[in-house]
């Protein structure tokens, strides 16, 4: 049967030869229909192609099954992961979600989760690159009973925030990543900062400096350059940082994407990695064990950072009077092929050869932190 208007519930009580609110109760899955009756409407439904309306059942139900997420760059796998993540666990508790993304842009920001803010949602789940910008909005929506969950690696969410959080500890995969190539024999080592934001990206930061103080190294400030948050700008990045008269002979960018950035630079200029330049990242995306050499990275696992957050929504949907809930994700040093023995002296500007890395064996040094397990 073709249907040139969307059928409607009067169209399928017609059909089935039943009342208008005999279909509704089906519908809504009232039990004192019988067998009979509950086949012959959902009969009617499938012919017709019947979609129920999603607001007016949630205006009935008060729940719009609906949960919003905002993730901060479109053009980075990690977060694309963490959408994968929270939409098979949204989908696990019937849940849909529905997204949005601010290119790490303060006012792209803070007109999508006012976008978001103005549905009717059952739960928030905003990545901020600006959480200081929207400590009234958070007070809002916990006023009206709208569960919140924060991810935070870097920016400091504001201690008056009372909202659920994710916290990813990049710093313990940055401390092992820089033990691991000190025992590699690397003590010019850089960091490209590329960051949509200064606070973005100061665990790894601080962890990079603390074991340069630690280790008891000199540490070149040159090597650390600070750029925008695109993969060209960790290949502009490390451009720089090779044109130095004495460059490092380890790379290690903020993210995988800046770290594929500098790898180019290094392939470009005819240079090895990693026999000439080492070069590590962060995240773990799936395209880090597909390049040649593949990425040594500290990984987060995006897709449990946006399981975690959609867990959080539910349990704060089921319990509203819980505390604030605070989940701390550990990371850890996935090491592969792009980081080998310190190239010597100036081999890495000369492109001379170096040694083939030998990585069986290598002790990794792990700083106890009080939420590791």
């Amino acid at each position: 049967m073709r249907h040139n208007h969307l059928p409607t519930l009067k169209d399928v009580a017609r059909l089935a030869g039943v009342s208008y609110q005999t279909v509704s109760n089906v519908i809504n899955g009232e039990t004192r229909i019988t067998e009979e009756t509950r086949q012959r409407v959902m009969r009617a439904i499938d012919q017709l192609g019947y979609q129920p309306h999603a607001a007016a059942r949630s205006l009935r139900s008060g729940n719009s099954k609906i949960i919003g997420l905002m993730i901060p760059d479109a053009q980075n796998p990690h977060f694309w992961d963490t959408v994968t993540g929270a939409e098979e666990e949204a989908n696990r508790h019937g849940y849909s979600l529905l997204l949005a993304t601010t290119s790490m842009d303060a006012e792209r920001e803070k007109a999508a989760f006012h976008a978001l803010q103005s549905q009717r949602l059952d739960g928030l789940i905003p990545l901020l690159t600006y959480p200081e910008n929207f400590t009234a909005d958070l007070k809002a929506l916990k006023s009206r009973n709208v569960p919140v969950a924060l991810s935070a690696s870097g920016a400091p969410i504001p201690a008056t925030a009372e909202v659920d959080v994710v916290q990813v500890h990049f710093e313990e995969a940055a401390y092992e990543l820089m033990q691991h190539l000190f025992s590699l024999g690397h003590q010019r080592i850089a960091m490209i900062w590329g960051v949509g934001r200064s606070e973005l990206g100061n665990d790894r930061a601080s962890a990079y400096r603390q074991a340069y103080a630690q280790a008891g190294y000199e540490c070149d400030p040159r090597w650390f350059v600070s750029c925008g948050f695109r993969l060209q700008d960790g290949f502009h990045g490390a451009e720089g940082l090779l044109e130095m008269d004495n460059p490092p002979t380890a790379i290690i960018g903020i993210n995988d994407l800046i770290a594929f950035g500098a790898m180019q630079a290094v392939l470009r200029r005819g240079l090895r990695v990693p026999e000439d330049i080492s070069v590590a990242g962060f995240d773990d995306i799936p395209m880090s064990s597909l390049l040649s050499p593949p990425l040594t990275t500290g990984q987060a696992d995006g897709a449990r950072i946006g399981q975690e957050c959609v867990r959080l929504i539910i349990e704060r949907i089921h319990n509203p009077d819980l505390p604030p809930q605070r989940v701390h994700l550990s990371t850890h040093l996935v090491i592969r092929g792009s980081t080998g023995i310190a190239a010597q002296s100036n081999a890495a500007a000369q492109g001379s050869a170096a040694l083939a890395p030998e990585h069986a064996g290598l002790s990794l040094i792990r700083q106890g932190y009080p939420w590791s397990s």
